[in-house]
Formats: structure tokens, C-alpha cells, sequence
């Protein structure tokens, strides 16, 4: 708990930033009015969840305090540098879980840990400011979201997720949301005064020449790689790639096709987290019909594919490789690197 507590020189996203509009959630529950896979329970979790969304997407275009891209001089656990926006971003989502009254544990990049916050339904994983990288650019980035029943995160897997959020700061404030036993994804869009409001319907088509091809600097010593990369060039797919993950699967979310890559090779390792990355977005992207797949090189000394979402959570700093996106390319992706 050490790592949150340490946060509290932080000024907080809430007692700065004047939020506009009515984003609570009353205008979530609104947005999710005849969904009969969200319980009043769920829907406090989520609603938490949305606000600290709405927090941090505002803070983010009014360049407010506590948002720079500047170093804070302190590493997480991890030994990753911390930028400001990291910080007080973690904060921001710690204050809004702790409020909702029903999460248990929070555990984030940030604070790799299991934060007791005194609720008894839910943990909830997260990555606060996922691109956080390439925020000084004024690329887009995002946040994600993973919620589970209960309260430990660990020794789990990304199918006994509750619901995901991957939530997206660009032009609008959107999430994607999967819920669980709920076929489809949906999109949500925050607007000033109106609070959430449901923009569309999510679905993954079969096939789709797009790929957005993660650690690409891999494919130089991992031949299977390479040779994929190679075949989408050749086969004219379209490249799109930010190097943020969340903007670039949000692509293939929205236009309901293509494929995400992110590999290692023995010099280039993939620095994804299982808990607070890979799973809550490969509930997302499965729900939405697409697939999702481990790198073979985690998945053991005789590797046989295997979804994402049935990868056990033993360690919160577990870091894999990960494929996701439409089902033919994902079996593409399958037959090269596992072949």
C-alpha cells in the first residue's frame, strides 16, 4: 500500500479540475438503461470508473496542475521512471474507486500492489494512463480497466473478468466496454452536458487487412516475426500504429477489423502486464467476436495456443506477449508463430 500512500504530496485531479457537465452516474446508468448483464453493483464499479475516466480526459485538455510530462524523480515498482501525469493520474482513479464503496482491492501499474479501499464486491486493475510515452506529442492515449468479483487479483484469469474498459482520450472522451456473459461490445461518449451516452455497437469482423505491428524492433532477431510482418506488407495490408496500444486496438474496435502484434525476441522483450493490460483488452476484443492469443514465447517449453483471457494471473508484474484482433488473422498470426 506503500506506493498509494506515498501519492498523497500529489494534488488531487477532483479538488483542482471543474468538471463540466453531468458525467456521474447517473448519466452511465443512463447509457446502460435496459442492460440486464449489469447488476446495481456492477454499475457503482463502472460508474466509479466513468468518473475517474471524465477526471482525468478534462485534466488532460485544460493541461491542468499535476499533468505535465515532466519526471517526478521516482520509479514504480517496476523501475520505470514516473512522469507527473502517471502520478496523478494513479491518484485520480484510486480517489473515485475508494468513493464508490463496493471495491475491495485496486491494484495499478502504478502501484503494483493490492490497495485495500475497503469495499467487499470487486477488484479492479488498472493502468491509469496507458501511451503515457507519447502524451507529450499530443498523441492520443487512454486508461484500462479490469474488474473482477472478489477480493484478490491474483491467481486469476482475465475470463472470470467481471467487465473491461478501455477508455480513449482523443477528440471525444470514449470507452469501449465489455461485460461479461454480454455479447458485443459497446462505445461510450462522454459529452459536457449530457453526461454517457451509448455511440455504438462494437463487433470484430473476420478478416481485415490492417495490422498495427507492436515491438517491431523484434522481428529483426525473431524470424517468425519477421515473417509476418512480410506478409503483411506484401499483401498490401494498411499500417496503423501509434505506439500506444490502447489507441491502436481501439482502431481495430471501431472499424471492426484488422490485427495488433506485440512479441519479444531474446533482445527485445514486450514489457506488457497481464493484469493491468493484456486481459481486461482481450475480454474486450473477444466479446466483440474477435480473438486474442499469447506470444508463444510465455507460453512454456512445449507452447500450444492459448487465449489470453486463460493466462493465470501469479504474479501482478506477469508480462507477455500478446496477438489480438480479427479471427483470421488472428489464426494467421497462430500458424506462423506456433508452427
Amino acid at each position: 500500500m506503500s506506493g498509494y500512500k506515498n501519492q498523497s504530496a500529489v494534488v488531487s485531479v477532483v479538488d483542482t479540475v471543474k468538471l463540466p457537465g453531468d458525467y456521474d452516474g447517473a448519466g452511465l446508468a443512463a447509457a446502460l438503461q435496459g442492460e440486464t448483464a449489469v447488476s446495481s453493483d456492477l454499475l457503482k464499479i463502472l460508474s466509479a470508473i466513468s468518473r475517474a475516466v471524465v477526471d482525468i480526459g478534462v485534466a488532460l485538455r485544460a493541461g491542468s496542475n499535476g499533468f505535465s510530462t515532466g519526471q517526478v524523480g521516482t520509479q514504480n515498482t517496476f523501475g520505470d521512471d514516473q512522469l507527473e501525469v502517471d502520478v496523478t493520474t494513479d491518484k485520480a482513479v484510486f480517489e473515485r474507486l475508494k468513493a464508490s464503496g463496493v471495491c475491495a482491492v485496486a491494484s495499478s501499474e502504478e502501484t503494483p500492489e493490492e490497495v485495500d479501499l475497503g469495499g467487499s464486491l470487486y477488484g479492479v486493475a488498472f493502468d491509469p494512463l496507458d501511451g503515457s510515452s507519447i502524451v507529450d506529442a499530443n498523441f492520443t492515449v487512454g486508461s484500462i480497466f479490469g474488474v473482477w468479483e472478489g477480493k484478490t487479483l491474483l491467481n486469476r484469469t482475465g475470463r472470470e473478468q467481471k467487465a473491461a474498459i478501455m477508455a480513449m482520450y482523443g477528440p471525444r472522451i470514449t470507452m469501449a466496454l465489455a461485460i461479461a456473459g454480454r455479447p458485443g461490445g459497446m462505445e461510450l461518449t462522454y459529452f459536457e452536458n449530457g453526461g454517457w451516452k451509448l455511440t455504438k455497437e462494437l463487433k470484430i469482423a473476420p478478416e481485415g487487412k490492417v495490422f498495427a505491428p507492436g515491438n517491431l524492433r523484434a522481428s529483426a532477431e525473431n524470424p517468425k516475426y519477421n515473417e509476418l510482418v512480410q506478409y503483411w506488407i506484401s499483401n498490401a495490408y494498411t499500417m496503423r500504429y501509434t505506439g500506444g496500444m490502447v489507441p491502436d486496438v481501439y482502431h481495430i474496435l471501431f472499424k471492426g477489423k484488422g490485427v495488433f502484434s506485440n512479441v519479444s525476441s531474446p533482445k527485445t522483450k514486450t514489457k506488457l502486464r497481464l493484469l493491468y493490460e493484456c486481459a481486461p483488452i482481450a475480454l474486450i476484443v473477444e466479446a466483440c467476436g474477435g480473438k486474442s492469443l499469447l506470444d508463444p514465447a510465455f507460453a512454456g517449453d512445449n507452447p500450444s495456443p492459448q487465449s489470453v483471457l486463460d493466462v493465470v494471473i501469479d504474479d501482478l508484474d506477469k508480462r507477455i506477449g500478446v496477438c489480438y484482433g480479427s479471427a483470421t488473422e488472428v489464426d494467421r498470426f497462430k500458424d506462423v508463430m506456433y508452427k
